[in-house]
């Protein structure tokens, strides 16, 4: 998993790339991609709490990336703020209807629903 960053206002969009899931670092080692819970935590611990995590570009996620997901969202919770999932694609999209995450996440068609309803808090 890769991302990019970016301030949209006081709103941090982390634009994620590649996969979300176990694979890469128990093959590879520790620090190798960006775990997604680890990386939410650093945002969080610098205040940054209102994230949008943009999946465009996620085409897998696998159960310890759902798992990831939810985490995350608690995370941001527990700090005041929380998280907002974007764009995903169908494949993904499917995977958190039948998994039910989608009914602990806040699940956006695009980025401006997701600023949209940061800016209603």
């Amino acid at each position: 998993m890769d991302y990019k960053a970016r301030q949209v206002g006081n709103v941090t969009v982390l634009d994620v790339s590649g996969r979300i899931d176990l694979g890469v670092p128990l093959a590879f080692g520790e620090g190798v991609g960006h775990p997604l819970q680890g990386l939410v935590r650093e945002f969080a611990a610098r205040g940054q709490t209102r994230i949008v995590l943009n999946l465009h570009d996620v085409a897998y996620i696998d159960s310890s990336g759902i798992g990831d997901l939810v985490a995350s969202a608690t995370t941001l919770r527990h700090h005041g703020g929380d998280l907002k999932v974007v764009n995903p694609s169908m494949v993904v999209q499917k995977l958190l209807r039948m998994t039910r995450v989608d009914t602990v996440l806040d699940v956006k068609i695009d980025e401006a629903s997701a600023l949209q309803a940061f800016a209603q808090t």
